[in-house]
């Protein structure tokens, strides 16, 4: 372009000194090139103004010019409709969803919603799009989680009212600042974790007096077998064993269910882990005195917490270990701090768990081989009640183990400052 102003000029310059006026001429060459230019700026800024019309016929820069403006343009156009076209698509597949979820934007204000979160949040659509989330819903517990913008763990929590809701709320960020709250109704789910509680409760209850007055007379008939013919004596013992057995399996289940029901307020208090592996180590020497128990505290650190509940967890992981490993093999008990962390780790030298088994170790009941429950006379619960003694103070339980190698279990305790 500027080539061809150049030329231009050159050109009005020798026509004028031609005529005797070579500076009018090139004045009159370059206003004739700038209205030319203000003219074609003209058709450029009518044709953004309405992009739907295709652009108009310019030859030279002006030309190169709008052809690379409406290629871009296109290319915007085509990524826009792409980008509609999916949120249509994912507001559609979120309107048919049975959960709740809403869109909101980077300020916290609502973009959208669909249907199934107006009764559970309380939300009105159209009404609510745009007004800020945290002043639509009243319950303190959602809006500190949602303020909080740690989102690693799902929040639930309670509605009191008329009719009592609980909901489960997960919330992930997307985009720029945005995030996409997903809402769900596990009332029904909590209703049956209770009653099946107060089942397991209430049976373990009603089955202690009967079984009481069972072992009763077993220990009864036991104690002067000279009345008593020779067959039934094997017998006798047999029972004897299995009702210790029952025995120790409802006071698990008494046990886990207490822990699960009871109220978490006002049961932290500093629990000085060296001093209760010293007590475990005592008890278990009491009732194994052929089993070694070694303690390595490396720190002093304690954890905050119910000291019956983690003497319970730990009793249960160490009285696993010296089951589950040979008779001269010692358990191995360490409490270190690593990082912000605290370890609590119980290894042992026997048999080892294949990692298939990991992820249902933690079930009530679940055995890795049904014959370990006759050898071993355990009731399948005690990690049930690791897992939950973990999971409300704070930690978490790992696992590691190789076939014929031992196991190495291990309690992952926060440190609080």
């Amino acid at each position: 372009m500027a080539t061809r102003v150049f030329f231009l000029t050159v050109l009005a310059a020798a026509v004028g000194f031609y005529y005797g006026y070579p500076w009018v001429a090139v004045m009159i060459t370059l206003i004739g090139v700038l209205a030319y230019w203000l003219y074609q700026l003209r058709r450029m800024q009518l044709w953004l103004q309405d992009p739907r019309q295709r652009p108009p016929d310019v030859y030279g820069i002006w030309g190169e010019l709008l052809a690379q403006i409406y290629v871009h343009q296109r290319k915007n156009k085509e990524v826009q409709e792409s980008l509609r076209s999916t949120v249509n698509y994912l507001q559609d597949s979120f309107a048919s969803m049975r959960d709740g979820v809403v869109m909101v934007g980077e300020q916290g204000a609502i973009k959208w919603f669909n249907k199934a979160v107006e009764p559970l949040l309380g939300l009105r659509y159209p009404d609510d799009r745009g007004q800020t989330l945290t002043n639509l819903v009243r319950a303190p517990e959602f809006n500190a989680y949602f303020l909080g913008g740690d989102y690693t763990s799902p929040l639930e929590y309670c509605i009191t009212g008329d009719v009592s809701l609980h909901l489960r709320v997960e919330i992930t960020h997307f985009g720029h600042g945005a995030r996409l709250l997903f809402v769900r109704d596990v009332t029904a789910a909590v209703r049956i974790e209770q009653i099946r509680r107060d089942f397991v409760g209430n049976v373990s209850h009603e089955l202690r007096t009967p079984l009481t007055v069972i072992t009763g007379y077993l220990g009864t008939f036991l104690t002067d077998t000279d009345g008593l013919p020779p067959q039934y004596h094997k017998a006798l013992l047999q029972m004897e064993q299995q009702a210790q057995r029952m025995e120790n399996l409802l006071k698990d289940l008494l046990w886990l269910s207490r822990i699960e029901s009871e109220q978490r307020e006002g049961k932290q208090e500093l629990v000085n882990i060296g001093t209760l592996l010293e007590e475990l180590r005592d008890e278990v020497a009491g009732v194994n005195p052929e089993r070694k128990l070694d303690l390595a505290l490396e720190t002093n650190q304690g954890v905050y917490g119910d000291y019956r509940e983690l003497y319970s967890a730990v009793s249960n992981l160490v009285n696993n270990a010296i089951k589950y490993s040979p008779q001269d093999s010692p358990v191995r008990v360490c409490w270190r701090q690593q990082g912000d962390s605290c370890l609590l780790s119980v290894h042992d030298r026997g048999m080892g768990i294949d990692s298939v088994h990991f992820p249902r170790l933690t079930e009530r009941f679940y055995r890795v081989d049904e014959s370990r429950s006759s050898t071993t006379g355990g009731t399948g619960i005690g990690l049930a009640i690791v897992k939950h003694v973990a999971a409300v103070h704070g930690a978490r339980l790992q696992i590691e183990s190789e076939l014929g190698e031992g196991s190495t279990f291990t309690l992952v305790f926060p440190v609080r400052s």
